[in-house]
This record gives structure tokens, C-alpha cells and sequence, in this order.
């Protein structure tokens, strides 16, 4: 025990030796070393002043980007990509619709037009047999009688629907609704879409509800206006400046005074030539079949009115009542079977299409900010296009209309 108290000793007395040795002596120590301040001068310590004053301006400006928000976040852009998907599944809806719709009315047209042109014309036999046939003359009259009366509502219930007009409206909504549908689809497919889109989108989708109605009553388009207006199937503010379209445009987003000019000029030919010509045979169309619509029925009236006075008037209401018999079947063909009413309605789509033109020119021109524009180079390649053109000849148009004061040969669009 002795011993071991003796080692622990001796363990802390050579610690304290080492200790002592690995310490530095105080002359060793590093000395302290001071450098004299020397006074500034005046130029000096104003640029010091305003160096410092230059590095506050910075950290104070500098953005906070920890702080910011994202445009919209993932939860926000998922609520507006389901809204697109449903947008999307409404106008796949819609198209479907419309196509039905439109197949159901061309059997109505074609089974109508041939149920009461056999009617007619087999009313007017039994007319022209009912002098003839002796004691079943009365049956004959009768018969031919009933058979005019009943295809005389029938083409007055054709007229007022016109079955070849709602087929062609039905032809061009599932157009435009495919139009639409590739339109948001390839949206979808090049960059994010934002609220602003999908509120388009709905009005778009709302406009060409009003444009061409599915019912026949109450919101059915008048058949027989006073003249030929346009069609219009897109809102009424057409907004047509997109994010994907001003890449690469530069500072203009693709504008230039040229190409400005070239628009207004082409815009102007078509108002004075290719709108007005459509409108001048629209309102002939819609006249052709205004008089078609009051002919047939009179006709079969006529006839109607002639078979029964057959044994009682003379001869000659046998020959009236066949006679108007025929000519009313060869109306209602060149009425329904030429498809006036659907010639009419080509007209008015063919005029609202260019009147869309002209309004998304306008409208492009009338921003006074280029990137806030469709890119000028597409909206140019599309206009071209819809004219029929590629853009070359587009720009040859526009100087030979500028050239010769708007005179040219021909219209802008070669399409139709």
C-alpha cells in the first residue's frame, strides 16, 4: 500500500516536470506588434464614405428569394390541369352530340323529302283517275284529297325547320369544336396552362353553344331573316396572344411596320371583296328559298282544293289538282333536295370566318405591346394559310392591293 501511494507520487511530480518543460519561457512568447495610425486626408475618407454607402445600396436591394412565392404552386396547377381535362371531356361530349344530331336531321331531310314528293305525286295520279274510274271516282277524290292535305303539312314543317340548314350547322360545330379541342390539347402540351386559359376556353366553349344550338324550339336560328349576317361562334373579346408564341420573336415578338401594313391591306380587301360577295349570295340563297318555302305549300293547297272538287267541277280540276301536284314535287325537290337552306348556311360561315379574321388582326394591331401580340410570324403563316396562300404570295397580294390602290384581281381567299 505504501509502494502504491509512493508510484502516484512519483506519476504526478513527473507531470507537473513535463508540464513545466513544455511550457515557453516569456521572451519566447509572439510579441504584439502595433502598426501607427496614419491620419486620412479628406478625399480619402469621402470615398471610403461612399464605397460603404454603395455596398449598403446593394444588400438592401438585394431580392429576397427565399421569400418569394412561385407563380402557382404544384397544388394549383394540378386543380388547373383537371379543369382543362374536363374542358376537354365537355367538347368530346359536345362533338359526339353534334354528330349524332347532325346524322338523325340528314335522315330527316332525305326520308321527308322523299315521303311527300311520293305523297304528292301519288295524289296527283288518283286526281287524274278519279273522273275516269266511275263509281270509285268518289274514293279516288277523297283519297287524293287527304294525301295533298297531309303533304302540305309535312312541307310546311320542313320549311320551317329546314333540315339541310341544321345538318350544315351541325357539320360546322363539330368542325369548330375539333378546332378547339386540338387547340387546347397542343396548349396543353407546350407549356403550363393558367386560370386566364381556362377561362377562355369555357367562354369559347359557351360562344359556340350559342352559335349553333342543339334544340329545335326556342333557341333554334332563324330560318329565314331579313338578310344574311355573319356567323359568330367565338367570344366577343378574342383573345389571341399566347405565351409559346412569343419565343424567338425578338424585342417585337416578330412585328415589323411591313408586316402590320400587309395585314391591314389584306384585312381590307377581304371586307370589300370576299365578305361583300359571300352576303350578296347568301341573300340570294336565303330569297331563292324563301320563295321555294311559300311555293310548295300554295302548290299542294292548290292541288288539295282541286282534287276535291274532281267530278263536281269539270274537267278541269282534275288537271289542276294533278298539274300543282307535280310542280309541287318538283319544288320540293330543288328546295330540299338541292339543299338551299344548307347553301344559305355555308354562306354565313364562309362570312364569319372572314369576319373572325378581320377582328383578330384588329386586335392583334390594337396592342400597343408587342409581347403581349400573337408572334408575328405565326399569326402571318396562319392568316396565309386560311386565305389559302403561303406566305410569299400572301406578301405579293398585299403589294399589288397597295400598288394598284386596292384594285386587284381576284379575292384574297382561294379557298372557296
Amino acid at each position: 500500500m505504501v509502494s502504491l501511494q509512493a508510484s502516484i507520487t512519483n506519476l504526478s511530480s513527473n507531470k507537473a516536470t513535463i508540464t513545466n518543460a513544455l511550457t515557453l519561457p516569456k521572451y519566447l512568447k509572439k510579441p504584439r506588434i502595433t502598426v501607427p495610425k496614419q491620419p486620412l486626408n479628406n478625399n480619402t475618407s469621402k470615398k471610403l464614405h461612399q464605397n460603404e454607402d454603395h455596398l449598403n445600396n446593394l444588400v438592401y436591394n438585394l431580392p429576397l428569394t427565399t421569400k418569394t412565392k412561385p407563380i402557382t404552386s404544384p397544388k394549383d396547377q394540378d386543380l388547373i390541369t383537371a379543369k382543362i381535362y374536363a374542358i376537354l371531356e365537355a367538347i368530346s361530349d359536345r362533338i359526339e352530340m353534334h354528330k349524332n344530331i347532325g346524322d338523325q336531321r340528314d335522315n330527316w331531310n332525305s326520308l321527308l323529302l322523299n315521303s311527300v314528293n311520293m305523297m304528292t305525286l301519288t295524289a296527283a295520279t288518283m286526281a287524274g283517275f278519279a273522273d275516269v274510274s266511275g263509281s270509285h271516282g268518289v274514293v279516288l277524290r277523297v283519297s287524293s284529297t287527304l294525301l295533298f292535305l297531309a303533304g302540305t303539312g309535312i312541307i310546311m314543317i320542313m320549311n320551317k325547320i329546314q333540315p339541310s340548314q341544321l345538318v350544315e350547322e351541325q357539320r360546322n360545330a363539330v368542325r369548330l369544336l375539333k378546332k378547339l379541342q386540338t387547340k387546347i390539347q397542343n396548349s396543353v402540351s407546350i407549356r403550363k396552362l393558367t386560370n386566364k386559359d381556362v377561362d377562355n376556353a369555357v367562354e369559347e366553349v359557351i360562344a359556340l353553344d350559342r352559335a349553333y344550338p342543339l334544340p329545335l324550339l326556342g333557341s333554334m336560328l332563324e330560318k329565314f331573316p331579313e338578310s344574311l349576317e355573319p356567323a359568330k361562334w367565338w367570344p366577343s373579346k378574342k383573345q389571341s396572344s399566347e405565351s409559346i408564341t412569343s419565343q424567338g420573336g425578338g424585342e417585337e415578338n416578330g412585328w415589323s411596320q411591313e408586316l402590320e401594313d400587309d395585314m391591314r391591306e389584306v384585312v381590307e380587301v377581304t371586307k370589300r371583296k370576299d365578305i361583300e360577295d359571300y352576303i350578296r349570295l347568301g341573300n340570294k340563297a336565303l330569297k331563292l328559298n324563301k320563295m321555294l318555302a311559300v311555293t310548295g305549300p300554295v302548290l299542294t293547297g292548290i292541288a288539295a282544293v282541286g282534287a276535291a272538287f274532281v267530278g263536281h267541277g269539270g274537267p278541269w280540276a282534275g288537271i289542276v289538282a294533278a298539274a300543282s301536284g307535280s310542280m309541287a314535287a318538283v319544288v320540293n325537290t330543288l328546295e330540299h333536295g338541292g339543299q338551299v337552306g344548307m347553301v344559305f348556311e355555308m354562306y354565313r360561315n364562309c362570312a364569319g370566318s372572314f369576319k373572325l379574321l378581320e377582328e383578330s388582326v384588329e386586335y392583334n394591331l390594337g396592342e400597343e405591346d408587342y409581347m403581349m401580340r400573337k408572334n408575328g410570324e405565326v399569326f402571318e403563316l396562319e392568316m396565309a394559310l386560311k386565305l389559302g396562300r403561303n406566305v410569299s404570295d400572301l406578301r405579293d397580294f398585299a403589294d399589288k392591293s397597295r400598288t394598284n390602290g386596292g384594285n386587284v384581281e381576284g379575292f384574297a381567299s382561294k379557298l372557296f
